[in-house]
């Protein structure tokens, strides 16, 4: 945990984040996959964002492929921003607990190869989100 701001918002920010990330991985056949979960302040993700996506501003999540798909291999590391997540989760009326978990869903099924570019990608990426997080007891984080 880089930034330690993120227990004193989610004390159980480490737990929530290693059980979203393990739930995604099983739902996809991957549990042996080895990843990395790096809780950042904004400052860092936006450091990260404009040096590898050249996009300016911190951003709520991001995602780096590891070196393989092999069986224990590192699959990559998921990066979250503390105060953009924060601020999404107040705004949307959610905990930051479940949106946290939702974003670390989202950062590791980017891992597995999921993308949302087109609408045919972004629906089946929000289903299988849909699936994890029903299983961790998350609300749907796309209702309405």
């Amino acid at each position: 945990m880089e930034e330690k701001a993120w227990r004193t918002a989610e004390p159980r920010v480490r737990g929530l984040a290693k059980a979203a990330a393990a739930a995604t991985l099983k739902a996809e056949g991957r549990a042996d996959a080895n990843i990395a979960i790096l809780l950042a302040a904004d400052a860092r993700l936006q450091a990260l964002n404009t040096a590898f996506r050249g996009k300016q501003g911190p951003t709520n999540v991001l995602s780096f492929p590891g070196s393989g798909p092999g069986p224990g291999d590192h699959l990559g590391d998921v990066a979250l921003a503390l105060g953009v997540c924060a601020r999404e989760a107040a705004e949307q009326g959610k905990t930051l607990a479940a949106h946290l978990q939702h974003l670390t869903a989202h950062g590791v099924l980017h891992l597995l190869g999921y993308d949302h570019e087109t609408d045919a990608e972004a629906e089946a990426m929000e289903a299988k989100e849909r699936q994890v997080l029903a299983g961790l007891g998350v609300a749907d984080p796309y209702a309405a």
